[in-house]
């Protein structure tokens, strides 16, 4: 099977997406409300919304689970998960208590007309409680073999179409978005027979941090930087994601997933293309989203030979975590004694376009590994010529740090204090927190607003979903076939030693490694 990786104009008459434009009145519903997602993430980011104002001051939220429960005892969870989540900020007692008074809760089978019935019924009624206009955004934070139970089921209960002309419906939908091409063209083609792409938002968190959103500013809005942005004067990438944790209590979900899966198709490709792509006509989902898809149809396919060079798997064994032994994956609970899970993949990505031709993108991501960072790392090519003789210079560095800690870096050659003309590598760092203050905005407030706006730039499309899918089916494919020598790091470390093995075979090393 094939990817449809063609470009997709934006439906006509799709709503306007304009940056900055407030959100209008919508009633917000939340498919999986009494789950950890809905609990964690989701209503604290409302909350934050409904908090700063970013949301209209009329809007209701429904939530919609198996689970019967009344309204009070809904609203006096959302109140709770508010309170306990750091997402929310600091917590203002009358804000939460007109916040929570907006929930609401319908309980039904996601495979059942009769609660999709009830839905309808419930909304009308919350729509003209609240005068909302027939604004409706569905959010499914339910495990995604439920996704086309309830898209079906709001087809049927005539729930996917606006109520009239100048209202709109807009669906969320989670990641994982299928588990390899077969079923993300199978679940796509079930979405779109639904709902148009306009109204389709498949949300990656990471897109929604301000570092990853500040990539576009650096690269597009400054003068300094995008003239260097390309083949001539970079001479690698580099794209780090790891946790110092384990699998924790998601073992059952990571053994059917992996680190491919789980962060290789979905998050650092995202992030991959972003660095990549060719600066947009006008800064609007459609123009950004085709320079992405463009992207990722430059990039070599895998084929045996290459996946055997230029991409490493691995899983972590016993070993230590803060001073502390911990204890490999296979003896996690949930693991299988022989699981041929990965918890560690790194990959060396070619890009075959006119800026980025003979440059490495390597893209690096593990469990149980020596720190917790995401980052991403502009390495330049060295001076031409060295006037410094005897002197070790190294290479200028752009580094984008995504999380701990969100903030740019970049690098370069300082002469020491002295009589002697020594060089040494110094860094101007700029940090978000120290420049602008104030907590660290969620990634899901800022997606949540992005939707209810109509702004679609941060969230992906059918075609890069599936050409990213297409990228990374021939590794699962191989590795399928090969068992693998686990596991092959210690937990504490950066990894299996092939991963080292990947970049010094080009000359180079792993930056904070």
């Amino acid at each position: 099977m094939t990817a449809n990786t063609t470009s997709v104009a934006e439906a006509p008459g799709a709503p306007a997406q304009t940056p900055g434009a407030n959100a209008e009145p919508c009633a917000i519903v939340i498919f999986g409300a009494s789950g950890d997602l809905a609990q964690r993430k989701l209503i604290p980011a409302l909350y934050s919304l409904a908090a700063d104002k970013s949301m209209a001051k009329r809007f209701a939220v429904v939530g919609f689970s198996r689970t019967p429960i009344s309204d009070e005892a809904f609203q006096a969870k959302a109140a709770d998960a508010t309170r306990s989540s750091g997402d929310s900020g600091t917590v203002d007692e009358d804000t939460l208590k007109n916040f929570a008074q907006s929930f609401s809760y319908v309980s039904g089978e996601y495979d059942k007309p009769e609660g999709f019935q009830k839905l309808a019924k419930h909304l009308d009624a919350v729509d003209k409680q609240f005068q909302l206009g027939g604004n409706r955004l569905y959010y499914l934070a339910t495990p995604p073999e439920v996704y086309p139970l309830i898209i079906q089921q709001l087809k049927r209960a005539s729930l996917n179409k606006p109520a009239n002309e100048k209202s709109w419906v807009r669906i969320i939908i989670e990641k994982p978005f299928g588990r390899d091409l077969e079923t993300a063209v199978k679940l796509n083609n079930a979405v779109l027979c639904v709902f148009d792409e306009s109204q389709v938002y498949r949300i990656d968190h990471y897109l929604g941090k301000d570092t990853v959103q500040n990539l576009l500013v650096l690269r597009f809005g400054n003068g300094i930087f995008e003239p260097l942005w390309n083949r001539n004067f970079v001479d690698h990438v580099q794209i780090t994601a790891s946790e110092a944790l384990g699998v924790e209590q998601r073992a059952s979900f990571y053994e059917n997933t992996g680190a491919v899966r789980d962060m290789i198709q979905s998050h650092m490709l995202q992030l991959t293309a972003l660095v990549a792509l060719e600066p947009p006509a006008v800064f609007d989902a459609t123009a950004v989203r085709n320079e992405k898809i463009k992207v990722m149809q430059s990039m070599r396919g895998f084929t045996p030979e290459s996946i055997a060079s230029d991409v490493v798997r691995g899983q972590y064994g016993p070993g230590t975590a803060a001073g502390k032994p911990v204890q490999g994956y296979r003896q996690e609970k949930g693991v299988k004694p022989e699981s041929a899970t990965e918890t560690f993949a790194a990959v060396k990505i070619k890009v075959d376009n006119w800026r980025w031709a003979g440059v490495p993108f390597y893209l690096r991501t593990g469990k149980r590994l020596a720190r917790r960072t995401t980052e991403i790392v502009i390495q330049f090519r060295q001076a031409p010529h060295v006037v410094f003789r005897g002197q070790n210079v190294a290479p200028n560095r752009l580094t984008l740090n995504i999380q701990p800690e969100e903030g740019i870096s970049i690098s370069f050659g300082a002469k020491l204090p002295g009589q002697e003309m020594r060089v040494q590598s110094v860094a101007m760092d700029f940090s978000y927190h120290k420049a602008f203050g104030g907590a660290e905005r969620s990634a899901y407030t800022t997606l949540l607003n992005d939707c209810m706006r109509g702004d679609a730039t941060l969230f992906d499309r059918a075609d890069s979903v599936e050409a990213t899918w297409a990228l990374v089916d021939p590794i699962l494919e191989a590795w399928r076939e090969n068992k693998p020598a686990f596991p092959n790091y210690a937990a504490g470390s950066w990894g299996p030693k092939e991963s080292d093995a990947l970049l010094e075979r080009d000359g180079r090393g792993w930056c904070n490694s």
